[in-house]
């Protein structure tokens, strides 16, 4: 056989033996670690966590002054009125959004092919990974941030906000800490732990739910528009649903897309646009790198990274 035969067969039949398509852009060595934590099955194990905790403090974190704080995440409750429309209510409501997330990963590893062996101690190798993967996204809001700073730029905070505000950190969640009733913080200035709470939970239900709605599915689908139905090669494609769905993501945050007015918490300015926007690329990459579970992780610590500094230093 020559050697262009074989690579015709390469290209036609997958990548040779020993390397296992575990994602959009790249191929990992089996049972790698990259490869492993690919796998649905690890984003089901990995985020349960996570899911269970946004979901007991959606339960139980109900108190007059939590409710003045608003837990739920837009996303998350785009979920609850969906199924609502299907005939979940009542206290399946609030069950049916994480089992949603649940089969959908489920059906993905399924279809997949993928191996469903699991390794507990790549666990917390991938909450290190997160943490990590979350970092450059610190430094380039706190890079915007000085730019907006040094320009006395007060649309991080609609104009009528302290210098501590405006240097604060901007959180890639629909619900965020920025804006809280002035019995939030206690003695001191520093945030009450309940508000801390209540936002960390936030948080992590976006990290979560948007990634959902704006990679999983949304870009699944904006992928078939432009490829199957528009003809449109699959670079172009790529591209163009990654760049639509991060500005629909940045853009969710500052208008409510059911009733379409705009978010009164967290106001349409360029500077938090922009980084949620390249911050929407950046998760959207990883999605297509390390897929649904390290991208919803990197997103959920984030947000916890961001409510922890602002409540230490900014609130």
């Amino acid at each position: 056989m020559t050697k262009e035969r074989k690579s015709r067969r390469t290209k036609e039949n997958g990548p040779a033996k020993g390397i296992y398509n575990t994602s959009q852009l790249f191929n990992f060595a089996q049972d790698s670690y990259l490869e492993r934590t690919s796998r649905p099955i690890y984003a089901i194990v990995f985020l349960l966590p996570f899911i269970v905790f946004y979901e007991l403090c959606v339960l139980f974190i109900r108190t007059d002054v939590l409710n003045q704080s608003p837990i739920l995440v837009d996303t998350f409750v785009w979920l609850q009125k969906f199924l609502g429309s299907l005939g979940f209510g009542g206290k399946l409501a609030w069950v049916a959004p994480p089992l949603v997330v649940v089969v959908i990963l489920t059906a993905l590893q399924i279809t997949s092919g993928k191996r469903w062996r699991f390794w507990l101690g790549d666990v917390w190798r991938m909450a290190v990974e997160c943490v990590l993967l979350a970092v450059p996204l610190v430094v380039l809001v706190l890079f915007i941030n000085s730019l907006g700073q040094s320009q006395r730029d007060a649309a991080w905070f609609d104009g009528t906000s302290t210098a501590a505000q405006n240097t604060a950190i901007t959180s890639c969640s629909a619900v965020t800490a920025d804006s809280l009733p002035a019995d939030s913080t206690e003695p001191g200035g520093a945030m009450s732990w309940k508000y801390w709470v209540a936002n960390i939970a936030s948080g992590i239900g976006a990290g979560i739910y948007e990634e959902l709605i704006f990679r999983l599915i949304l870009i699944c689908v904006l992928m078939m528009l432009f490829q199957d139905v528009l003809g449109l090669n699959h670079k172009s494609s790529i591209i163009l649903s990654v760049l639509i769905s991060a500005a629909l993501f940045s853009a969710h945050h500052h208008i409510d897309f059911l009733s379409g007015q705009p978010n009164q918490r967290d106001l349409f300015n360029w500077m938090r646009f922009s980084f949620r926007t390249i911050a929407g690329v950046y998760f959207a990459v990883l999605f297509a790198i390390r897929g649904f579970g390290i991208t919803a992780g990197t997103h959920a610590f984030y947000n916890i990274i961001a409510v922890s500094i602002n409540a230490r230093f900014f609130q």
